[in-house]
């Protein structure tokens, strides 16, 4: 599975979490809405109650939020559930005699440096209340959420 897919499965079951007006929040009911195998959801909440985002128990509903989710932002989420480091990656050995090559990581190193810093700054900025306010502000204009 892709990385950001990972990081899109897990704001899918928060936002059913947020929402809670979806009916079944079983890892077979949220799957149902998002589209994946119950496992892929199953080893997702297991990665959020880690992080200390929901909490689970046996039985239905058997997951819950661990804080409101005006207090989750999308970082705490892309954290739990991604390995966290550097979205970009340089190529490991460049040839350092090529004009190119000797240059090449110092200077994607400092666009990549500034795509990171802005990416977490972007996801810190947004919590979980604003995706759920937006997905209600969605549906209830029945207009589908852009892509």
């Amino acid at each position: 599975m892709r990385t950001a897919s990972r990081f899109a499965i897990a704001v899918h079951v928060l936002s059913l979490l947020g929402v809670s007006e979806c009916g079944d929040l079983t890892s077979e009911g949220m799957a149902d809405s998002i589209g994946v195998n119950p496992v892929i959801v199953r080893n997702i909440t297991g990665m959020l109650r880690r992080a200390g985002i929901v909490r689970t128990r046996q039985g239905v509903p058997g997951m819950h939020l661990a804080r409101p989710v005006s207090e989750i932002t999308l970082l705490d989420v892309y954290r739990a559930v991604e390995d966290v480091g550097e979205i970009f990656a340089l190529h490991s050995r460049p040839n350092p005699r090529c004009p190119v090559g000797g240059s090449i990581g110092p200077t994607l190193g400092k666009v990549f440096g500034e795509a990171q810093r802005a990416m977490e700054s972007r996801l810190a900025g947004t919590t979980m209340a604003d995706i759920v306010r937006e997905l209600r502000d969605c549906a209830s204009s029945h207009r589908p959420v852009a892509a």
